[in-house]
């Protein structure tokens, strides 16, 4: 079904964790270099609590992925979090999708299941590089891939 911002695996994650006191963040730092103030902000961070960052990713554009590690850093390097997580889609859900027939878009057109999940959309193939790479910074990271292993038969 098409999810506008959300979608429902999303807002599942939503309703499981706003009641727990998990909220919605943003972090607006000022730091002074050589008599200057610059203004450190980042995105919005989907649930911190306790000093944990969580972020679901399920069909964003992969660059998301950078944003999310790009705030869980300046999080982490202001002292306001401990461990960032993040959840995301196995690339082995791709063909599973496409045995899920068609789907009716926004637009009331229909269409295979499987153009939803292009290529440029979050996987955790897309991720583990990017952890690699170092993209979080000293921030420690824990990172799921929801892969069909984890589907109810």
């Amino acid at each position: 079904m098409p999810g506008g911002s959300e979608s429902i695996i999303t807002k599942k994650f939503d309703t499981l964790l706003r009641p727990l006191k998990w909220v919605e963040q943003t972090l607006n730092a000022k730091l002074v270099v050589d008599a200057t103030e610059v203004q450190v902000d980042t995105h919005w961070v989907d649930f911190i609590k306790n000093r944990v960052a969580f972020d679901f990713e399920w069909n964003s554009k992969d660059q998301t992925f950078d944003r999310d590690l790009s705030a869980f850093r300046a999080f982490f390097e202001y002292g306001r979090l401990s461990v960032g997580v993040l959840v995301t889609r196995g690339p082995d859900l791709d063909p599973w999708f496409a045995t899920l027939g068609n789907v009716v878009g926004s637009d009331g057109k229909e269409r295979p299941l499987k153009a939803k999940f292009g290529a440029s959309t979050t996987r955790w193939d897309q991720l583990i590089p990017r952890l690699e790479a170092g993209r979080s910074g000293g921030c420690p990271v824990l990172a799921f891939g929801i892969s069909t292993k984890q589907i109810e038969r």
